[in-house]
């Protein structure tokens, strides 16, 4: 098992951003808050007005006002326009942006530890308010002024890394350069030290091909590209394994021997987390000088409102964040 830091604590609460108000972010608020309590003091940054009817809520002016709150804290950000669950109102698209800058502000200022964010429907930002970043984590990129950011998802069984993320499969070799690798290895590892406290972080690399490539046999990017970069990267110090198989890298026996999986694509990254622990999983983004967090899930629309969304993955993220947070103390 790897070496971990002792714990350490951060009495600042996380700051939780909206995100979509018409997904199901606002009653995964409420069901959180229900289910940690003051065990793990978090404020939600939004309109009190969204939240579900009946939502206790305790209307803070500054996260200082967390502790001893009898209701979900809220940070008030009223919005315009009319609320209808299940269809988004671009009119909500600043607020929603605004509520993610808010959570960035206040965390780099020391008044919250972290920043965990509800999904946010990219379409409704776009017609709402111009929005173009991709998503969330370019967007905090931007905000922080970060070059390059990993994105990792993350449960107690797994955490893994994809190298290329939202592109086409057939770009994959493409895109898959030395200088990405390279980045997304090293911004990994120093992610694990500073994050996750892991003193002497153990990380495996896939291939790109089945079988690793099969010695060249079914491609040469893993002679080529994936090895040398390895080799580059154990000459100072890390400790890596592969080019690994991906077919034989995520069984037991296997993730017992490393710390995170760094993959070459979207998909051999995420089919063996889902599969795994699909309602732990947490989208955890590396490079920042901030810790963020969220549930790795979407806004479900299509269930909004209803009350039946499953609060896992964003109690997950809030704890996630949590134990970052202090790991950064």
């Amino acid at each position: 098992m790897a070496a971990i830091a002792p714990a350490k604590s951060n009495s600042q609460p996380i700051a939780l951003s909206c995100g979509e108000p018409s997904g199901v972010g606002p009653e995964l608020a409420q069901k959180a808050w229900e289910a940690l309590g003051p065990s793990l003091p978090f404020f939600w940054i939004g309109d009190p007005s969204h939240l579900p009817a009946g939502c206790p809520v305790t209307l803070i002016d500054r996260p200082g006002q967390v502790a001893g709150a009898t209701g979900l804290p809220v940070l008030p950000l009223p919005m315009q326009g009319a609320l209808t669950p299940g269809i988004p109102n671009p009119a909500h698209a600043q607020g929603v942006i605004d509520a993610i800058a808010r959570g960035v502000d206040l965390v780099r200022s020391g008044e919250a530890s972290a920043l965990c964010t509800a999904p946010i429907h990219k379409k409704a930002l776009s017609d709402g308010a111009g929005f173009a970043h991709p998503g969330h984590t370019e967007y905090l990129a931007a905000l922080t002024g970060t070059p390059r950011v990993v994105m990792m998802l993350a449960s107690e069984q797994l955490r893994v890394v994809p190298t290329t993320i939202h592109i086409p499969l057939s770009e994959v070799p493409a895109a898959l350069t030395r200088e990405l690798l390279l980045d997304t290895i090293r911004i990994t590892h120093a992610g694990l030290i500073r994050d996750f406290g892991i003193l002497a972080p153990r990380i495996a690399v896939a291939g790109l091909n089945p079988h690793a490539g099969e010695g060249g046999k079914m491609g040469r990017e893993e002679l080529d590209l994936i090895a040398p970069v390895i080799a580059e990267l154990q000459t100072g110090g890390m400790d890596l394994i592969g080019p690994m198989s991906a077919d034989t890298m995520f069984h037991a026996a296997a993730r017992a021997h490393y710390d995170a999986a760094i993959c070459m694509y979207h998909d051999q990254a995420l089919i063996p987390i889902k599969t795994l622990d699909f309602d732990r999983g947490v989208n955890v983004t590396l490079g920042l000088p901030i810790v963020r967090t969220s549930p790795d899930h979407g806004t479900a629309l299509d269930i909004a409102g209803r009350g039946i969304a499953n609060p896992t993955s964003l109690i997950e993220a809030l704890k996630m964040a949590a134990r970052m947070g202090a790991a950064r103390v």
